[in-house]
């Protein structure tokens, strides 16, 4: 129980910047477990995954946004368009940047609609870990002439350094409020979802340039097997091509073994139970441009 003169702070804080600065590290260093999908190849979350954390006198709820950038596709203009939505329902926006990269047109962009959208925003500068200190200072004086942030706060998502000095001013930004969730959980989305993205991230990060963008994994059940005493997932991967479905089987099977196998620790860490993991993979030719299977992958248009 919370003491009754501590004051409890809460509010939402969206987290924007182009892709792979480190949006995605940050929030699972924050909550300390992996909720949002990590890889180096760009614009690899999707959905507002939200990680709420909570202490006994406030509560962060993140947004996590998909990295900005010039959509190609249905899916990539939805992805725009959630990220800017985001703007209008939060209290404070980090904006992230890499130290290790100059200001480009993306920044840019970005910058140009933080102006309009009247919200307190932070500069994080990530990666310092990557830089030499001169090399720090010369980035923080170059965005600080763009506009003007509430804070600018070097990080590294990486290896924690001054993260906790991000939170303590995140904290003294809010407002009393209410606790919008309860105080175990780490995000809004159902485990499903978190399973999909799991595996997603294995394909991500174990297959070539080719297939990234053209995968979505749907969980198509998930349940306690009564013999066995395990959680038996079974899901399907959907590919635009047949050349990318080989590419994700591999040979003799081996590639998809591998992912299975990579995606299940993960899962079995998240739901802290023995999981065994089914995989098939389909093809669904240009599922990107079709906005009634966007819907059906999980992509909702309604909520933005």
């Amino acid at each position: 129980m919370r003491p009754y003169y501590l004051m409890f702070k809460s509010g939402f804080v969206a987290i924007l910047g182009r892709p792979n600065v480190g949006k995605s590290t940050f929030l699972n260093r924050v909550m300390g477990q992996k909720i949002a999908i990590m890889s180096n190849k760009a614009q690899t979350t999707r959905n507002k995954i939200m990680g709420i954390y909570t202490t006994e006198t406030e509560q962060i709820v993140f947004i996590d946004t998909p990295g900005i950038h010039k959509p190609k596709t249905a899916l990539g203009d939805f992805m725009v368009e959630s990220d800017y939505s985001t703007l209008r329902e939060v209290d404070t926006v980090l904006f992230m940047v890499p130290a290790d990269e100059k200001r480009g047109k993306g920044d840019d962009m970005i910058i140009e609609r933080l102006k309009e959208a009247k919200v307190p925003v932070i500069l994080v500068i990530n990666k310092i870990d990557k830089v030499h200190p001169d090399q720090l200072l010369e980035q923080i004086d170059d965005f600080r002439d763009q506009m003007d942030f509430k804070e600018i706060i070097p990080i590294s998502a990486l290896q924690g350094n001054n993260v906790d000095r991000l939170l303590t001013v995140l904290t003294e930004n809010l407002e009393e409020g209410f606790q919008y969730f309860p105080e175990d959980q780490i995000t809004d989305h159902p485990e499903r979802f978190l399973v999909s993205e799991m595996i997603r991230e294995k394909i991500l990060t174990l297959t070539e340039q080719e297939v990234p963008h053209s995968v979505a994994v749907v969980v198509d059940s998930m349940k306690r097997d009564p013999e066995t005493d395990k959680i038996h997932i079974q899901a399907t991967i959907m590919v635009e091509r047949n050349s990318q479905k080989g590419i994700i089987i591999g040979k003799h099977g081996a590639m998809l073994k591998k992912i299975g196998t990579l995606a299940r620790r993960d899962i079995e860490i998240m739901l802290g139970d023995k999981v065994y993991l089914e995989t098939w993979v389909k093809v669904k030719k240009n599922w990107r441009d079709k906005k009634l299977d966007l819907a059906d992958f999980g992509y909702n248009e309604k909520e933005y």
